[in-house]
């Protein structure tokens, strides 16, 4: 200071500074990057903890827009992965602890001689392409908004799953490590502190949040849904610390507007689904009165869904004028929350087309098995999961009722014709002195009846065991006591002939043992049998 009237050592003093600066830079650059420590993601992963939600298959016909999402082998079943969490003590070393000191004894010198712009520039260079390094690792490419819309979904299945991983990583690990870095290397100055952090993390961020708005802005299918779900979770939560960890505005702005951006194609993507099933019209009936695979999905599917019934509910609750045509008793309705309105649509929904469904099928009696089937897979499903407490007791009872019904009905449909041939109106006399041609006509005719009813209804299919038992329960409490009765009154007049086994070819212990045969789904014939006893 002395001497600064002389500029020719001034000159030559500013320019040992620079070069002094300028090879302090090259160190400080090159100590970085020596010292930078590779991202082990075997390690990190080996921290994960999954939780993974078994989906079961969907092994029939049923519209395009349900084929995607559910068509796996049953023994290998389906698994929608809910995403990654961490220990609370999951921490990695970014740079090798020894060389900090030497990094932070360059930048105090850098910045007191006044070159921090060119300190910070060196740094935030090296880290951001160690960020960089970190993404790639972590299997997240740098791909523009039309590159992923155009991927197809298996393959953006992935990506979206390593997208929430990498968030994760990204905020609770990475970034913290980079802040605390940053606190140790520049702790002099608060304002360089966050220049550094915010040009190291930047380009990293934005190229998650560039992933974000593309799946966001994307084609909206149900398959997707889960997964935009985990994304808008893990982003929310990531947001938070974004807000403790920048103090420039803009970068939460962005991962404000790219949240909104997936919750709307959330939000979007369930409605639209709800639509799909309403709307969903395949023609051909299930060949057994079986449960329909449009049941299935959509039952399995509601389950999954559960899982994220706090953030539906967030979205869901300004679209509750949607759920007004719901009819429900005791205010029940009122004590529902969004998503649960929501779902009771859905499946009321689904109920509405299994309802049309069940008119492909010219028989009567298969008509009630089939909506029978499906009406207790739907009651199961809400019985054993968390969706009863979603939907409440009174629901499941109401469809159990229904259940009933739809079983009083297929017994009046199928049965009424074969219990006809078992009454005494129209056989001419007391129990001694009966017509025996009207008697032999209403055997063979309950005979005929029975065993079309058996070569048909062993073919059809009742999956529960439970039901299956009680139908055939039924069926035998209202044919065996009134084949047993007729046969008590009448059977004597015919045995007593020739050919008697060709009208009276069961006992009632033969009936109930065939009965048994019902509901399996593999069809059987009687007519060539001969009678079991005698």
């Amino acid at each position: 200071m002395s001497i600064r009237s002389d500029n020719k050592i001034m000159d030559r003093a500013e320019t040992a500074i620079q070069m002094a600066m300028s090879r302090l830079e090259d160190e400080f650059r090159l100590v970085l990057i020596r010292n930078t420590v590779p991202l082990d993601s075997e390690r990190l992963y080996g921290s994960i903890r999954r939780v993974s939600l078994s989906f079961a298959a969907n092994d029939g016909e049923i519209g395009e827009e349900f084929e995607s999402f559910a068509e796996v082998d049953s023994e290998r079943g389906c698994f929608h992965e809910r995403g990654p969490s961490f220990g609370d003590d999951l921490c990695v070393v970014l740079i090798n602890p020894d060389a900090v000191m030497e990094l932070k004894e360059i930048a105090d010198r850098m910045i007191n001689a006044g070159y921090e712009k060119e300190c910070v520039q060196a740094y935030s260079n090296v880290r951001r392409d160690a960020l960089d390094e970190c993404l790639v690792i972590l299997g997240v490419e740098k791909l523009s908004i039309e590159e992923v819309q155009k991927i197809e979904w298996k393959a953006l299945d992935e990506k979206m799953k390593k997208w929430i991983q990498a968030v994760k990583i990204t905020v609770r690990v990475l970034l913290n490590g980079e802040k605390r870095l940053c606190d140790q290397i520049f702790n002099g100055s608060n304002s360089i502190k966050e220049i550094c952090f915010n040009e190291t993390a930047k380009g990293c961020v934005m190229q998650l949040l560039n992933f974000g708005e593309a799946v966001a802005i994307g084609k909206r299918s149900s398959e997707k849904l889960f997964r935009i779900l985990d994304m808008y979770d893990v982003l929310a939560d990531a947001l938070l610390e974004f807000e403790m960890m920048f103090m420039d505005e803009y970068m939460c702005t962005e991962a404000k507007g790219v949240l909104a951006g997936l919750g709307d194609a959330a939000k979007g993507t369930f409605l639209e689904f709800e639509n799909a099933v309403k709307n969903e019209a395949s023609k051909k009936p299930m060949q057994n009165g079986e449960i329909h695979p449009l049941t299935r999905y959509v039952m399995n599917y509601v389950k999954l869904l559960v899982d994220y019934s706090e953030t539906l509910n967030s979205l869901l609750e300004n679209d509750e004028d949607e759920a007004d045509g719901l009819k429900s008793e005791d205010g029940e309705l009122e004590m529902m929350t969004p998503f649960a309105k929501r779902l009771l649509l859905l499946i009321s929904s689904l109920e509405s087309n299994l309802e049309e469904k069940s008119k492909l099928y010219e028989d009567g009696a298969l008509h009630c098995i089939f909506l029978m089937n499906n009406n207790l897979y739907i009651v199961q499903k809400v019985k054993d999961s968390e969706l009863r407490k979603l939907l409440g007791d009174n629901w499941v009872r109401k469809r159990r009722g229904s259940i009933r019904q739809y079983a009083t009905s297929y017994l009046r449909t199928c049965w009424t014709k074969a219990l006809h041939c078992l009454k005494d109106e129209g056989i001419g006399g007391s129990s001694n002195n009966a017509s025996k041609v009207a008697l032999k006509e209403r055997f063979k005719s309950f005979n005929a009846c029975f065993e079309d009813i058996y070569r048909v209804q062993t073919g059809w299919k009742v999956p529960d065991p439970q039901l299956r038992e009680e139908l055939r329960i039924s069926i035998s409490e209202k044919v065996i006591p009134a084949y047993r009765s007729f046969m008590g009154r009448f059977g004597s007049q015919l045995e007593s002939g020739r050919h008697a086994g060709k009208y009276i070819k069961y006992t009632p212990e033969d009936l109930e043992n065939y009965l048994l045969d019902l509901f399996e789904g593999s069809p059987l014939v009687l007519h060539h049998m001969r009678r079991k006893s005698t």
